[in-house]
């Protein structure tokens, strides 16, 4: 297991995926942010069953970064709950690996 993650969260418009990627890599939250676009989700929202087309985003991070990972998407998304989910990369290419930490952290 490393100490590498991988978070998702989702955006309504090409321009916020784009907007919130940056912000991350600004800050130095994230090595790297692929954009998907064509996702259609479906999901429960205040009582009833939703639907809309959105982009997936794909977060390249480290574990100990998550916390302030999530409170700057938590400030820079628009959604009012934005999904924030983090999942362990348990292995890797070391030299990915090691250019992902080298390009996250301190400023």
């Amino acid at each position: 297991m490393t100490d590498k993650i991988v978070v998702l969260t989702t955006c309504d418009s090409p321009q916020q995926a784009e907007s919130v990627a940056r912000r991350l890599l600004e800050k130095r939250l994230a090595a790297c942010v692929n954009i998907l676009s064509g996702a259609r989700s479906i999901y429960r929202w205040k009582g009833a069953i939703e639907e809309a087309a959105e982009l997936v985003l794909l977060i390249k991070s480290r574990r100990d970064l998550f916390p302030a990972l999530r409170a700057e998407l938590s400030r820079v998304h628009s959604y009012e709950v934005p999904e924030v989910i983090a999942l362990p990369v348990v292995d890797g290419s070391e030299a990915y690996l090691a250019w992902l930490e080298g390009e996250t952290g301190a400023i």
